[in-house]
């Protein structure tokens, strides 16, 4: 369990970790994989959040998993760029989490995760926890604990 201060100082931070989803790149399922190359080339994220017309998270999507449609053989095709959707290659298999959410088991999910895509009950995507959110708020806790509370070393045990 995670020490009480320190989620305290967390929570009091929370809304600050979350990024809004109309500002988050993301792309439509319906959406052609040239337009999906074009998107995470152009805004350099490792992955963005796939999304239906009516804003519910269908998935994740990355540039490794468009390439991989490109590659043959022997050969390099652009061919699938136009053939293929978002939704035929994207991953489904998602973590999420709701707001409001619980701090430590969000950190423990970003031990694995750059981010957690924040859902509405009904799987509407309202943003994003990003790993690097979190770790600006442990930066304040690590430099602001000590004003807050009186921190004292404990006594070696003999």
């Amino acid at each position: 369990m995670i020490n009480k201060v320190i989620d305290h100082m967390m929570i009091e931070n929370r809304q600050h970790f979350m990024i809004p989803g109309d500002v988050v790149a993301s792309v439509s399922e319906d959406n052609s994989l040239r337009h999906a190359f074009l998107v995470l080339t152009k805004i350099r994220y490792a992955k963005i959040p796939v999304l239906d017309r009516d804003d519910h998270l269908k998935g994740l999507l990355s540039l490794p998993m468009i390439t991989n449609t490109m590659l043959g053989l022997d050969d390099l095709s652009v061919a699938p760029l136009d053939q293929l959707c978002v939704k035929d290659v994207m991953e489904t298999d998602v973590v999420t989490i709701q707001n409001p959410y619980d701090v430590e088991n969000v950190l423990h999910l970003l031990v694995d995760n750059p981010f957690l895509p924040v859902v509405a009950g009904d799987g509407t995507f309202t943003g994003i926890v990003t790993r690097r959110e979190v770790m600006k708020g442990i930066n304040y806790i690590g430099h602001n604990l000590d004003k807050q509370y009186l921190v004292t070393l404990k006594p070696e045990e003999p």
